[in-house]
Formats: C-alpha cells, sequence, structure tokens
C-alpha cells in the first residue's frame, strides 16, 4: 500500500453518523469537542466555521468542504454574531442517516460525517495535523462533488441499504479530501501528512512504509530523496517532525502495536518481521514509544475492546 493507505489503515476510521443538515435565517449551532474527524461539504448557500483556538473564522461557500480533524470544540453559524444553541438540542442521538431541518431550512444545506479512530495512539498520527482542512478550489471541489451529491441523493430519498452506502461514501470524502490537502503541497505544516505532500519527503517515507523492517541507514534513506545525508534529516525533521530514525522506529511500533492488538502473533516474530533481531531490542523501543510493554499494551488494548 501507499503510505496514506497505511496511516488510513493503522487509523481504522469509522463513520458513525452520515447526515444532512438544512438551515435557515439566523442560526449558530455549538459542537463539542470529539476524539476523531468530522468532515462536511457545504452543498449549498454559506455559513461560518469557528474552531477553538483558531483566531480567525472561516466563510464556507457552496462547494467547500472541510475537515476538522483535531477533535476541538466548534461552532457553525449563519453569522458568529448569532448566540449559539448546543448540538445536543438540534440533533437526535445518533441515527441511520437522514437529514436535519433547522430554522425552517433553506438557506445552507451541509452533508457530513463523523469518524472516529479505531486505531490505538491515533494521536500520534493525528497530533500534528492543522485544525481545519478547509478545500476551496473549484478544480478540488470538482474531484468531491460525485460523493457529495450522491450522500446527499441517499439521505434526501433513503433506499434499501442507503446508511452503508452513505457510509462509504463518507470515507470516500475523508479520502479525497486529504488527497487534496496534500496536493497543495507543505506550506510550512509539520507532520506526516506534509511529508507525504513534498516530493522528496515522500519519497523516503514512502520507502520506509514499503519496507519497514528493512535496516535502513541515514545514507539509504537520503538516497531515495536524491539528497545528501545533511541536507536530508534536516529537512526531514523540519517536516515531519522527527528525525529519520525516529521515525522509522515510531512507525514499527505502530505497525506492532496493531499486531499485539488484532492478532495472536508472537512478540518474538513480530520484533523479528519489523527488523529486529532480539525480543529485548524490540520491547526496548516499543515501550520507550508505546509507553508500555508489548504484552502489557496487548493486554490493554483487549480489555479496552471488551
Amino acid at each position: 500500500m501507499d503510505p496514506l493507505s497505511d496511516v488510513l489503515s493503522l487509523l481504522k476510521p469509522q463513520s458513525h453518523v452520515s447526515a444532512g443538515f438544512d438551515a435557515g435565517g439566523d442560526w449558530a449551532i455549538a459542537f463539542p469537542g470529539n476524539i476523531g474527524i468530522k468532515c462536511y461539504a457545504v452543498v449549498s448557500g454559506a455559513c461560518t466555521l469557528v474552531v477553538e483556538g483558531v483566531a480567525d473564522p472561516v466563510r464556507l461557500e457552496g462547494g467547500d468542504c472541510f475537515l476538522l480533524p483535531s477533535g476541538r470544540a466548534f461552532r457553525l453559524c449563519s453569522d458568529p454574531a448569532v448566540a449559539p444553541v448546543e448540538a445536543s438540542t438540534v440533533f437526535p442521538p445518533p441515527r441511520a442517516g437522514g437529514v436535519v431541518t433547522y430554522n425552517g431550512g433553506g438557506d445552507v444545506f451541509l452533508v457530513g460525517s463523523r469518524f472516529t479512530l479505531g486505531g490505538a495512539h491515533a494521536e500520534i498520527l493525528m497530533g500534528m495535523m492543522p485544525p481545519i482542512v478547509h478545500i476551496k478550489k473549484e478544480s478540488d471541489q470538482a474531484a468531491l462533488r460525485w460523493s457529495v451529491e450522491h450522500m446527499m441523493q441517499e439521505l434526501r430519498e433513503p433506499r434499501p441499504g442507503h446508511y452503508l452506502v452513505a457510509q462509504h461514501l463518507a470515507h470516500l470524502m475523508l479520502i479525497q479530501a486529504l488527497r487534496m490537502h496534500m496536493a497543495e503541497g507543505p506550506r510550512g505544516g509539520v507532520g506526516w501528512l506534509f511529508a507525504l505532500a513534498d516530493r522528496q519527503m515522500g519519497a523516503a517515507v514512502g520507502a520506509i512504509h514499503a519496507d519497514p523492517s528493512r535496516k535502513w541507514t541515514l545514507a539509504e534513506l537520503a538516497s531515495q530523496a536524491g539528497m545528501s545525508r545533511s541536507s536530508f534529516a534536516l529537512k526531514f525533521k523540519l517536516t515531519v517532525g522527527a528525525a529519520p530514525m525516529d521515525y522509522l522506529t515510531r512507525w514499527r511500533m505502530l505497525l506492532a502495536g496493531d499486531r499485539l492488538a488484532h492478532s495472536n502473533e508472537a512478540i518474538s516474530r513480530i520484533a523479528l518481521s519489523l527488523g529486529y533481531e532480539s525480543e529485548s531490542a524490540f520491547s526496548t523501543a516499543f515501550k520507550r514509544v508505546m509507553g508500555c510493554a508489548p504484552r502489557q499494551y496487548g493486554r490493554a488494548e483487549v480489555q479496552a475492546a471488551e
């Protein structure tokens, strides 16, 4: 798989609520913080997004798509000056899709979904994402339009299997939005997604993901990027937020954690498959990155799932 597919496979995003929202007049709704990602598209009309910790409100126009990957509290409104009501008073408990009409509807229509992240230590992968990913280029909107229009149709005119169809469309929206964000380039951001957006760093990260068990050296990774060792090491740290060898170790441990949680493989086998010649060396690295010993991690994940 490619690195983006690798990361999303570990995050295990699950769409729980795919819904439409039709609002009219003056309105404002406050949404609490949550664990996971929210993905929305403005089908028609316009509204304003205010995210906790972000200084400036974001004006959203018809065709715009936005992701909220950091789980921060936020408001959607016709005007930031309007006093908000809590989302729990507007939206029913988690439901199998549909459209919620508020204040008569007719002025703005959004579709979207909330994703929970089933992969352990998702914060390691998502912590460096920006609080708002705003897709507003017309060419990018066109790529999303098919998914958005079909989701709107499924929500407005439910047919057998509509909930499952909406879930799949929500996943497609999420992947397309991440792709588009990557295509805009690093733009000074730090983190794995920005690294994939950079041709040189993306080549190095892709090599790590393609063969995590290989005994990579700094020189070999620099060669993948077509750079000198010193220039590569500096740019990797600035772009990814971690040194190349630290990123390699962290990715190996995330892979190991996923296998510990979802398989019965022996620790020694996992260690060997990820490039460690001894279980003790693997366990030391695992505890440093994941915060506990491999055996403790496996038990904790099983208990958390029960």
